[in-house]
């Protein structure tokens, strides 16, 4: 097919079988389907919420879809975990689609984004295993889960110190940023693995291991 007859989703799809194999994901027709109907979701609602910055359909697949579901071998079969700031719902929903065996907690302090997170929960059959809390994570119950996600918090070396101690009883920390956020870590003491986001030169994935035991 031509590509310049390609609709903005069709080259999402494209894109995302594309980039796919480097990021460690093959998602099949299923999974390309639901993150088609994710992608047509958020280019929706963007204009108004400002949910991501403009960009391009390969952009959104790359940048947004896959770099997410980096996250996914990190997260241990049929874990429970909370996504804090979760905006357009990344990486949470990505994640959500491709592994049936997870359920989420996503944490959103807009309201207007807390609704179009619940229409994307159900947009794509996720109602079961998500569920969103629409307030500041600091005045939100601390959740019992086995990992942490949070990828475009606002300030978010600023408030790390905060988020920390609020899920101080979750085991494993998977945090997406720069080398600023590498910086906070070190300084805050936590021990942390960095994994290079694929096709990326300054974007980590930061994944922080804490032996709770130790805090008994």
């Amino acid at each position: 097919m031509d590509e310049r007859k390609l609709t903005p989703r069709g080259e999402f799809d494209k894109a995302l079988a594309r980039h796919a194999p480097a990021f460690g994901v093959s998602p099949g027709a299923d999974l390309r389907g639901r993150l088609g109907d994710y992608f047509e979701l958020v280019m929706r609602w963007n204009p108004r919420l400002h949910l991501v910055a403009p960009c391009s359909p390969e952009e959104f697949a790359t940048r947004h879809v896959l770099e997410s579901l980096a996250a996914l071998r990190f997260l241990p079969e049929g874990a429970t975990f909370a996504d804090v700031g979760s905006g357009a719902g990344l990486p949470a929903l990505p994640c959500l689609a491709a592994r049936p065996d997870l359920k989420a907690v996503l944490f959103e302090a807009s309201q207007k984004k807390s609704v179009f997170l619940r229409e994307a929960i159900s947009r794509l059959a996720l109602q079961d295993r998500a569920h969103v809390v629409a307030e500041r994570f600091e005045k939100a119950e601390p959740p019992e889960a086995d990992a942490l996600t949070c990828r475009a918090i606002e300030r978010f070396t600023e408030i790390l110190p905060a988020l920390s101690a609020w899920a101080a009883r979750v085991p494993t920390l998977l945090l997406f940023g720069g080398e600023s956020l590498r910086a906070r870590l070190e300084a805050a003491g936590l021990t942390f693995e960095t994994v290079l986001v694929p096709e990326s030169e300054r974007r980590f994935l930061f994944v922080v291991r804490r032996d709770l035991k130790l805090q008994i």
